[in-house]
């Protein structure tokens, strides 16, 4: 199974906002974390992750949000495809390039 879809989306709100709302019952916010991750079956790094994106999500902590994070992906990978086809024209058009010196000199 894909590591990052492992855990339902529902379940990760879930889980960041009982963080959120029971850091008061809990000396640190990482004791939060820590409890309600055993709770959930989930490491307690994994929730910290997603508690630290949900914080840059909501402005609270400095960063790239989740939709862009997934533009900056969405556009590098579009990058990538983009080389590919002009690394494939490129060598097309040398090709092309090369069978009409080709067919001149045979004439």
């Amino acid at each position: 199974m894909d590591k990052t879809k492992r855990f339902s989306p529902e379940l990760r709100e879930r889980a960041v906002r009982m963080v959120f709302e029971h850091r008061g019952e809990h000396s640190s916010q990482w004791a939060a974390i820590g409890s309600i991750a055993a709770k959930i079956g989930c490491k307690a790094e994994t929730l910290r992750l997603w508690v630290r994106q949900a914080e840059r999500d909501q402005g609270k902590r400095p960063g790239p949000t989740t939709s862009e994070t997934e533009r900056i992906e969405a556009l590098e990978r579009e990058n990538r495809e983009l080389r590919q086809v002009n690394d494939i024209l490129r060598k097309a058009s040398a090709f092309f390039a090369q069978a009409e010196l080709d067919r001149r000199f045979k004439s």
